[in-house]
């Protein structure tokens, strides 16, 4: 009876039942593969050192998802990034990103051999006049491999349009993919 109760009370709290969250996880549980099952078709030449695929994964109603396998210097890494909302109003974005902050804030994901892990990540308020907004989530416990996990939520500003995106990467490759995407 309280293992039911448990479920149905979670369930109304959103935990299992938003599509964000559903997506997020089935990401984390292909991280350990470099996103292998989750990759598709390759987007533009890839170089020597980055290759970025289209995701066959993605937020519903979102923009695009791409995974970018970055190898330099003899450190591999890779990143699934989400651009959810690209828009022109600040408000419209800061609502977006609220509400996705509550989708995977405090959720349960099972990855890594069927471990159960808490998304947990602390939250500001993003503000107009500062250029880039975000949440790091990190997963409790963090153990083994999936320490080196970063899961962010991301509000910037963009030319004159705000984008709210999610990430799930190598926290040691966060770098050269933040080169790799702006290097375009």
């Amino acid at each position: 009876m309280l293992s039911a109760t448990l479920t149905a009370n979670l369930s109304a709290q959103g935990v299992f039942s938003n599509k964000t969250q559903t997506v997020v996880e089935k990401v984390i549980q292909d991280y350990p593969n470099h996103f292998h099952n989750i990759k598709g078709e390759l987007i533009g030449p890839a170089s020597s050192k980055t290759s970025r695929y289209r995701s066959t994964l993605e937020v519903p109603g979102s923009a695009s998802s791409t995974i970018t396998l970055v190898s330099a210097s003899g450190t591999e890494g890779s990143g699934w990034t989400c651009t959810v909302l690209q828009t022109a109003s600040f408000e419209e974005a800061r609502a977006r990103y609220s509400e996705i902050y509550s989708q995977l804030s405090n959720s349960i994901v099972t990855a890594a051999g069927q471990k159960t892990f808490i998304l947990s990540g602390q939250y500001e308020s993003p503000a107009a006049d500062k250029k880039e907004n975000e949440v790091l989530f990190t997963l409790l416990p963090g153990v083994g491999e999936m320490k080196r996990l970063r899961v962010e939520l991301i509000l910037r500003e963009e030319g004159s349009d705000w984008v709210v995106a999610i990430s799930v990467n190598d926290g040691d490759a966060r770098s050269q993919q933040q080169l790799a995407v702006n290097g375009r």
